[in-house]
């Protein structure tokens, strides 16, 4: 049986445009509709989009925190669905370069934070910098997220590899396949990386879920809108739900 989640969750993907960054937000949304305690962190340092997912205008940001002008449970911020955000800020150089102490005090302070909330998104940047592996490496558990398609799949197998040689000890690593054309397909998009993982890294994920693909999902992003607040009887919503409640088991 997977175990709980645990407090901070990485979601990471490697590639860009599988969606991570709408997961992680329909994920605390779903999470906080079920009762949860939820907290969402964009950690896409320098290059931030949940406000602009949300359509929120943060008056304070992660900027203020490192500038020392704000403690951190400061800059969160309620979002009207239910859940905390703390949000970033694209295009900050400050974010785009943050040393590996920086991302230690960082990840301290979440945790200070830890008593207030059930569960911690960190919704990572596309890519394997140096602060992706470092966040990565010492969360409590990590969201790999892939498409159907080929780059993102040996993209997604790269986040697991390096996740292997960064984080000796192991920690609860599970696949979403998103955007998926069937569920079918979904699923020969994860035994593929299973199989990889299981038969190179000596060990295979486990499938969190399976989101199809769903036309709504974009109508709610256009909109600034969470998808169960937009579209909350669509196929991609109910999905998302199940992910959510497998996820906090």
């Amino acid at each position: 049986m997977p175990r709980h989640i645990g407090t901070l969750l990485a979601i990471a993907s490697g590639k860009g445009g599988v969606g991570k960054t709408w997961l992680a937000v329909t994920l605390a949304h779903a999470l906080a509709n079920a009762g949860r305690r939820v907290l969402l962190v964009d950690a896409d340092f320098g290059l931030a989009n949940v406000d602009i997912q949300l359509g929120l205008m943060p008056e304070q940001d992660l900027t203020t925190y490192l500038a020392g002008a704000a403690p951190i449970a400061a800059v969160v911020m309620r979002h009207p669905a239910g859940f905390d955000i703390l949000p970033g800020r694209s295009g900050a150089a400050r974010l785009a370069n943050l040393p590996i102490d920086t991302l230690a005090s960082l990840l301290a302070a979440l945790r200070g934070l830890a008593g207030r909330y059930d569960h911690i998104l960190l919704d990572l940047g596309s890519g394997l910098d140096t602060a992706i592996r470092y966040i990565t490496a010492h969360a409590d558990a990590l969201l790999v997220v892939a498409t159907e398609e080929p780059t993102s799949i040996t993209d997604a197998y790269a986040v697991l590899k390096l996740h292997a040689q960064d984080r000796p000890a192991p920690i609860e690593v599970r696949i979403v396949i998103n955007q998926a054309i069937t569920v079918a397909s979904g699923q020969r998009v994860f035994n593929t990386i299973a199989k990889a993982a299981q038969r190179y890294l000596g060990a295979a994920p486990s499938l969190a879920g399976i989101i199809r693909r769903d036309d709504r999902v974009r109508d709610a992003i256009r909109r600034q809108m969470p998808l169960l607040q937009r579209h909350p009887t669509s196929q991609a919503a109910r999905e998302a739900e199940t992910l959510a409640a497998a996820l906090a088991a």
